[in-house]
């Protein structure tokens, strides 16, 4: 075949792909109209089958590669050491899909048994937490104004800990730069930036590469409390929940609040949001009692997830590393209440092992895993039972 006839064929087939990779996430992104109007112009199938998440795969690799070639992003710091590397890019797997949901009921998976253990505590009330997005490292914060970097590795060991293998350090990076409790902390997706919002009306920038620095390089002065901060996966956008019962999505670069949505809660306190993996849906949680899945690109409430009572604690609601399952606080009773992701039924409920009632819980991204953090000043660290 000639050469020219061949290549043109190869880049036709090309561009038939893209335009299904579009078209699909356009779809994926209930951006109905838009997807139609590609397809037309392109004679693109509208019902391709192509994975809504296929295209964000092939650009977070894409971004990969190129970062592996050299090329920094607009948080890159210098790289880690061995012993400590942190993935470049977000973990893209593939999560639930939330578009296809349906009321079934009778069809709850089980929740695996876990075991639990304390690993460290603050002088104060320990107030929140956070994985890393490749789940080596998990940050707490408190009311003592400091944070405490984990390695997760350290972590598991003092799990299986042995007197005879000496003491076991996982704490290994302590920071003190705010002048008020902690109230949220997030990494960056692509970079060794970890960020903290406190009641000292600030955000602040960590850079945990730097073995000696204990305070932030960058800080965004709010007039208000910060009580909630999250990254979007893409690292350009960050969510926050607020004291009004409204989640926002703020620009992370002109700071311009570009998605609101006014009363999640109600006129109760909104007191966590996040990005689920494939960024198209929001998890929230508030202080009317109440776990609520939205649709990022309108605003549509999608399900409800009830039976935990929380009013008047900062209660956390967080995915399971597959998305799953969800997990909370009950604060009447001092449990950790995990449901279905899907049907929105309750699956189990267990004692936090906390003297009081936890005021945080987090999930590792990667595997099945979690913390709490309690008024009795303890980090907690819970693994599968395998």
């Amino acid at each position: 075949m000639d050469a020219n006839l061949e290549n043109a064929l190869q880049e036709g087939k090309l561009r038939r792909q893209i335009n299904d990779l579009i078209v699909a996430h356009l779809r994926g992104d209930n951006l109905n109209q838009a997807a139609s109007v590609v397809a037309t112009a392109t004679m693109t199938p509208l019902t391709t089958e192509v994975s809504p998440n296929r295209l964000l795969e092939l650009v977070a690799k894409g971004i990969a590669t190129e970062r592996d070639e050299g090329l920094k992003g607009p948080f890159s710091t210098a790289p880690l050491d061995a012993s400590t590397s942190l993935s470049s890019v977000p973990v893209m797997a593939s999560g639930i899909d939330f578009s296809a949901m349906q009321d079934v009921k009778g069809s709850s998976k089980n929740f695996p048994k876990h075991e639990t253990k304390h690993i460290s505590e603050h002088k104060n009330i320990a107030r929140c937490a956070r994985f890393s997005p490749d789940g080596q490292y998990v940050a707490t914060g408190s009311s003592d104004y400091s944070i405490k970097l984990f390695e997760v590795s350290k972590i598991k060991q003092i799990m299986g800990f042995d007197a005879r293998d000496g003491p076991i350090r996982p704490v290994i990076r302590t920071f003190y730069d705010h002048a008020e409790p902690i109230n949220d902390l997030d990494f960056h997706p692509q970079g060794t930036i970890l960020i903290s919002g406190a009641k000292d009306n600030t955000i602040k920038f960590f850079d945990f590469s730097k073995t000696v620095a204990r305070k932030a390089f960058r800080v965004i002065q709010d007039t208000h409390n910060v009580r909630s901060v999250s990254f979007h996966p893409s690292g350009e956008f960050l969510l926050a929940a607020s004291k009004d019962g409204s989640v926002l999505l703020w620009d992370g670069a002109t700071a311009q609040c570009v998605r609101q949505i006014v009363g999640a809660h109600g006129l109760t306190e909104a007191t966590c949001a996040s990005f689920t993996k494939d960024q198209r849906y929001v998890l929230s949680c508030g202080k009317d009692s109440t776990i609520k899945l939205w649709e990022v690109g309108t605003g549509r409430l999608v399900k409800q997830y009830l039976g935990a009572v929380h009013t008047q604690l900062r209660c956390q609601a967080v995915f399971n590393e597959t998305e799953e399952f969800i997990l909370s606080i009950d604060e009447l009773n001092n449990e950790v209440v995990i449901w279905d992701a899907l049907t929105a039924e309750k699956v189990a409920r267990w004692h936090s092992n906390h003297v009081g009632v936890p005021r945080w819980i987090e999930h590792s991204p990667t595997e099945p895993a979690f913390v709490t953090c309690g008024i009795d000043r303890s980090v907690r660290y819970w693994k599968e039972i395998s």
